[in-house]
């Protein structure tokens, strides 16, 4: 049990900075949008932690999100 919560709690982490980091890069994200990225798996959040380097447009948030 303590494990699953470590990792929660780290998911949780990485699920904040990236919104953080988002919205300084893109501005305002949809509440549905940010909703899949709660979803994600600890694994998802850090390959799209990568990924929105290279965002220009909410429009790249949405394209890298289907293709999970």
């Amino acid at each position: 049990m303590e494990v699953w919560l470590e990792q929660e709690q780290r998911r949780v982490g990485e699920v904040t900075v990236i919104k953080r980091q988002l919205v300084r890069r893109l501005g305002k994200i949809e509440p549905a949008i940010t909703e899949q990225i709660q979803k994600l798996s600890i694994v998802q959040l850090e390959a799209l932690g990568e990924a929105l380097l290279d965002f220009t447009e909410v429009t790249d948030l949405v394209a890298w999100l289907e293709q999970c």
